[in-house]
């Protein structure tokens, strides 16, 4: 008996889920991996370790849990690491990427840890990504005074579509930007170097200062920003994934591509919004095929992923630097709702904000690392005043 191929509602959602979640960040990737020094080579080995993991864990989970669950890299962690003052070598950022996995993964199999990480907050979590996020998102209005055409018409293509295509903004404003530059005969295309994906495996080297300062914040913001909201949108869609295993899983796949310039790979929330509806599939019970076929979109852009990396290096710095700017606004609104929503941990999601947006770095840490501290730092002095007032007020009493 020949099993029914899925409809063409799942075919549809999973080729735009793929195509959104690649086009709509990896410009951001690739700037990243340029300003850690990677070369053509590693960016596009980087680049395809990421979409072989996206491809393989998103087919694998989804079938053994019948459910859709989809994967993608960590677009708050690009930036992070992008954002980072520090000067490492390539070893160096692999043995950084190993260090933040092996933390998901020990979180996902220990209940104490995973218990300890509820108890983060939210507010200072997202404080340090916002502050992480909002130099990029600065930088993008800076670039009015050298290219005001390209911003002018990008951010009127970003403000249309958010509010008419929101899921499509970003994709809208990629297509818009590479139009514009190939018009205006800006953009290098690949003359030489490979077409196919290829993997470059590089031996790890640990620093301890890199994973307090990078390795801990990366893996803090991918719990945060991706894994805790991509089990919320799975639950929201009426499943009830595991979330201990899906931990270990994402943080295994990380560590599996780590060695060829991974950085992180987590669940999907906004692309996976997309393929849990019901619109992606009728039938929850058959649902998880939506993730297959996103694996083998993924599949497919790993194959071709060292011509896209060469395209986007192509591109002039002003261009990607607009790009990356828009791509992060929609992060730093939700960081920014989230840091202020609670009114006793505002000042120090608000400090920890301003330390993280600052670019400190003090004996070899950076500032995602600094703004932690002071965050912390105040919410314990504030924790601290509030009991010796309750038993200042109680011995009154």
């Amino acid at each position: 008996m020949i099993r029914a191929l899925p409809p063409l509602t799942a075919w549809s959602s999973a080729i735009t889920a793929a195509i959104i979640g690649f086009g709509g960040t990896v410009a951001l990737v690739v700037q990243a991996m340029k300003l850690l020094g990677a070369n053509v080579a590693q960016s596009g080995s980087a680049v395809t370790a990421l979409c072989i993991g996206i491809a393989l864990g998103s087919a694998t989970l989804s079938w053994r849990l019948k459910m859709p669950v989809v994967l993608a890299w960590s677009t708050p962690g690009a930036a992070l690491l992008a954002a980072s003052a520090i000067s490492v070598s390539w070893p160096t950022l692999i043995g950084i990427f190993f260090a933040a996995s092996v933390m998901m993964i020990l979180l996902g199999l220990i209940p104490a840890l995973g218990r300890l990480a509820e108890h983060i907050p939210p507010a200072i979590a997202s404080a340090m990504l916002a502050g992480v996020l909002l130099p990029f998102c600065l930088t993008l209005f800076s670039m009015g005074a050298s290219d005001p055409l390209l911003v002018a018409l990008l951010l009127v293509c970003f403000v249309a579509a958010r509010q008419y295509l929101p899921l499509y903004a970003l994709l809208i404003v990629l297509v818009t930007g590479l139009l514009l530059v190939l018009i205006r005969g800006e953009v290098t295309l690949p003359s030489h170097g490979p077409l196919l994906g290829q993997l470059l495996p590089v031996l790890p080297s640990f620093d301890i200062r890199a994973v307090i300062s990078l390795a801990v914040p990366l893996f803090l913001v991918t719990l945060v920003s991706q894994n805790l909201p991509g089990l919320v949108v799975l639950r929201t869609a009426g499943y009830q994934p595991p979330a201990g295993s899906l931990l270990v899983a994402t943080g295994t796949t990380s560590l599996i591509m780590a060695p060829f310039g991974a950085f992180a790979l987590n669940l999907a929330a906004i692309t996976a919004a997309i393929c849990t509806n019901e619109e992606a599939h009728a039938d929850p019970a058959k649902r998880w095929t939506v993730g297959l076929i996103y694996g083998g979109c993924y599949g497919v852009l790993a194959l071709f992923s060292p011509a896209l990396v060469q395209i986007f290096l192509g591109l002039p710095e002003t261009v990607i630097a607009v790009l990356t700017g828009i791509a992060l606004i929609p992060a730093l609104i939700g960081a920014m709702q989230v840091m202020l929503a609670s009114g006793t941990e505002r000042d120090p999601a608000i400090l920890t904000f301003l330390a993280t947006g600052s670019g400190l770095a003090l004996w070899g840490l950076g500032s995602a690392f600094w703004g932690l501290v002071v965050g912390f730092g105040a919410m314990g002095i504030g924790h601290l005043i509030a009991q010796h007032r309750a038993k200042k007020g109680g011995n009154a009493v």
